[in-house]
């Protein structure tokens, strides 16, 4: 059985080879006429079934697999035609899975290997398959549906392409691996066609037909946009033909342009005071030292009765008192220098029996210790005693602080 099979694919081949003329020919124009120069080849290539008929009277037309295997073989981007359905490829990966094992488990080892073959090549050519399928997509995304002259028909095929891509992501949604593992067991053939070769070739497709679909939608507002502008010049045409007396008025002269004209961007930005900026300080404060207070009120006209006399004399000086928490303050400093030991805030405070609350007193400490100036703070380190919140990450509770000579 397997010379006779040999020989007949040899013989196809070179009936192919022979007639490839005729066949691009066809191929091309879609279909041909029996009879002619060339009655005796289509007469030929009609028997081996390479050409066949639809209907009677009709003309003769290549076959479906011929077909296909010239326009994956020359990339013709006329080629729309993707098979999306694959629950028909996993129903058959199945049934040849079950033969593999039923044939292992009888011993029958010529049936057996037939059946793995014929496993591997139903796995490879569906992953072929489904690859073939996404590089066609790719292919008309690329293009922009080139083959098609209209954007109408554009908007079309990329509807076309969407339901493809949502029916392939569908069918890949079918394989379920912890089934195909079941049915694989514990034999490393199955295992690697049915679990790692479909897994990476599903995983890899899957993440490409994402994009793809992406890409689809991001174009398919381009063309409704292209759609949505042709259509309103259209319009304009249209009302132009039926208007002949129409005259555009002088737009540049109102104050507000229709958004329509007004597509040019500004040629000055509006001003504005940068009211930020410290350098401008000395010419905001003479601005507002120029602004003349004006108030509509009605005051009433103060009369003096007699000139009171006043003189100019120097300002007394003042002290104000410190505060006393402050005070205290710089009293744990001292005693931080005194000792030039470790000390914590909150036991100072209890050694000292100070009278305010323990949060008010470290928070003058922490304040009082930022507050130093660069060169004596250099002198002091400070340590803050406590735990990050249990809920809210990136706070930190402070219970104590401990301060020292650095």
């Amino acid at each position: 059985m397997s010379s006779n099979l040999h020989q007949s694919g040899v013989t196809l081949l070179k009936l192919l080879g022979r007639h490839s003329e005729l066949i691009m020919d066809v191929y091309l124009s879609g279909s041909v006429a029996e009879g002619g120069d060339n009655a005796a080849a289509i007469d030929k290539l009609r028997k081996a079934e390479i050409l066949w008929r639809p209907k009677p009277g009709q003309d003769l037309r290549l076959k479906r697999s011929v077909r296909a295997l010239l326009e994956e073989t020359l990339s013709d981007e006329r080629n729309r035609q993707i098979d999306a359905n694959v629950g028909s490829g996993l129903a058959t990966i199945k049934t040849l899975a079950s033969h593999y094992k039923e044939a292992r488990h009888a011993v029958d080892y010529s049936a057996s290997e037939a059946y793995l073959a014929d496993l591997s090549e139903h796995v490879y050519s569906f992953a072929e398959g489904l690859r073939y399928s996404i590089r066609v997509l790719w292919s008309r995304i690329n293009n922009e549906f080139g083959y098609v002259g209209t954007i109408n028909a554009k908007i079309r095929e990329n509807e076309l392409a969407q339901s493809q891509v949502s029916e392939l992501l569908n069918g890949l949604e079918m394989f379920q691996f912890s089934e195909l593992g079941e049915l694989a067991g514990d034999i490393r053939e199955l295992r690697k066609l049915l679990v790692t070769t479909l897994q990476e070739t599903l995983s890899d497709c899957t993440q490409e037909l994402s994009v793809v679909q992406g890409r689809l939608l991001e174009l398919l507002g381009r063309f409704r946009q292209i759609q949505g502008r042709t259509r309103l010049l259209k319009g304009w045409l249209l009302y132009t033909d039926q208007h002949p007396d129409y005259q555009v008025a002088d737009h540049v002269s109102h104050k507000q342009l229709p958004v329509l004209f007004n597509r040019a961007e500004a040629l000055l930005a509006p001003a504005a005071v940068d009211v930020s900026n410290t350098g401008y300080e000395a010419e905001l404060l003479q601005l507002v030292a120029q602004v003349k207070a004006i108030s509509r009120v009605e005051r009433d006209t103060l009369v003096r009765e007699h000139d009171v006399a006043f003189a100019l004399v120097d300002a007394e000086d003042f002290e104000i008192a410190d505060n006393p928490l402050k005070l205290a303050v710089d009293d744990y400093f001292c005693a931080v220098i005194d000792s030039g030991l470790r000390q914590s805030a909150l036991q100072y405070h209890q050694q000292q029996t100070l009278e305010w609350d323990p949060e008010s007193w470290l928070y003058q400490v922490i304040c009082g210790y930022e507050g130093l100036p660069e060169e004596h703070r250099r002198y002091f380190e400070l340590e803050p005693i406590g735990e990050p919140h249990p809920t809210y990450s990136g706070n930190f509770i402070i219970r104590d602080v401990e301060l020292w000579l650095a």
